[in-house]
């Protein structure tokens, strides 16, 4: 069994179809998507078209959920972008998205087990960046998903990770997102990947073992990086087209 994993495309369809692309390559039995699939300031509403006709296995992330799940007038940044480009057929489609999904041996979550929105495998540290959590930390974060391939994603980090019993949890990171910057905090929170590529994982059973591996795909961000420039967001067009917010020097 072989398994694709995408994660966090946050409506950047380019970098969306970049991946797909490179996965019809590689020989994979099924594609599963763990959510947070339209926010942010790219074309949710092509990003939304392409993936109701996969009709893949997915589920919500917290940014899904927003879209939905409350008044507009509530929504984040994120999500004001794009609420006026998604029909009623788009938000029916993200209302019907699970929680959480159990594919044979393989769990899919958003962000962990029991919640879309708590950082499974890092935590935000006191310098405003992404920190590895202790095993202990991870392993008391499975809830009741006991399975032997955990997938998560939301942190855009791409990790994999083993737990007790050689149960495996990979994060693929951001299809769309490699970087971003959190305002709602002070200092403001920075994440950053240091490279533009679109990213997704592959799991594979080999025997009685899973094993994963992480892939990075380059492709041509100038038209999102512009969309999200017409959008009054530069942090966002530097994400993508560099994998970084901070300055080089």
């Amino acid at each position: 069994m072989k398994i694709a994993v995408i994660s966090d495309i946050h409506s950047n369809i380019d970098a969306l179809d970049a991946v797909l692309s490179d996965i019809a390559r590689q020989d994979v039995d099924q594609v599963v998507n763990l959510g947070d699939c339209l926010s942010g300031p790219f074309d949710a509403a092509a990003t939304a078209g392409r993936l109701m006709a996969l009709d893949m296995p997915t589920v919500s992330g917290n940014h899904d959920r927003a879209l939905w799940d409350g008044p507009k007038e509530d929504m984040g940044l994120w999500e004001s972008w794009v609420i006026d480009d998604l029909s009623p057929v788009h938000l029916d489609w993200l209302k019907s998205l699970p929680d959480t999904l159990s594919l044979g041996e393989v769990f899919l979550c958003h962000a962990t087990p029991d919640s879309d929105q708590e950082n499974w495998l890092d935590y935000r540290g006191p310098q405003d960046r992404l920190i590895a959590r202790d095993r202990a930390e991870v392993e008391a974060r499975d809830g009741l998903a006991k399975a032997p391939v955990l997938l998560c994603g939301h942190t855009h980090s791409p990790r994999i990770v083993r737990l007790s019993g050689n149960r495996l949890v990979v994060n693929p990171g951001a299809v769309g997102c490699p970087a971003y910057l959190d305002t709602r905090m002070e200092p403001p929170f920075i994440h950053e990947t240091g490279a533009p590529d679109a990213r997704y994982a592959i799991v594979e059973r080999r025997g009685a073992d899973w094993q994963a591996s992480l892939y990075a795909v380059p492709y041509d961000a100038s038209r999102m990086a512009a969309l999200a420039r017409s959008k009054d967001s530069e942090s966002w067009a530097q994400a993508i087209e560099t994998g970084w917010i901070t300055p080089a020097e």
